[in-house]
């Protein structure tokens, strides 16, 4: 059985990652972390090597925490909801577990939601995890 997490290494990613890893430990199951770099908005040589250590982080705590894991870093200029549905169809995934944002319906209806995306075209069940203070 395998977990799939969409992690940025922002508030709503850290609080979706720490969900998708409790799941993990308490199912057994292995994880899979799916962070893609066109959700990345900063670019740059600094902001690249923070999302590197970040990312350098993820794997640690995870092997700290013993959960069977694999972090996947795409770069392939997709949106972040299509890397998150083909990476889950592509190992078969139980859940998928993303984390949320809070934005004005104008900015949903202008920006588009790879929320709504994955929650329409997910091939599996989704758990959508709400950012608290913990996570920023």
């Amino acid at each position: 059985m395998t977990i799939v997490v969409g992690y940025v290494p922002k508030p709503e990613g850290r609080a979706a990652l720490r969900r998708a890893a409790e799941e993990a430990r308490l199912r057994g199951e292995r994880l899979v972390v799916v962070s893609s770099l066109r959700a990345v908005r900063d670019t740059g040589a600094d902001a690249d090597n923070q999302y590197e250590q970040e990312l350098l982080t993820v794997r640690d705590a995870l092997e700290a925490a013993g959960i069977e894991h694999e972090v996947r870093q795409l770069v392939r200029g997709q949106e972040p909801s299509e890397d998150l549905i083909a990476i889950a169809e592509e190992v078969h995934a139980d859940v998928i577990v993303i984390g949320l944002r809070r934005r004005s319906p104008v900015g949903k209806l202008i920006l588009g939601s790879n929320a709504q995306r994955i929650l329409l075209d997910a091939p599996c069940p989704v758990l959508a995890v709400k950012a608290d203070e913990d996570d920023r």
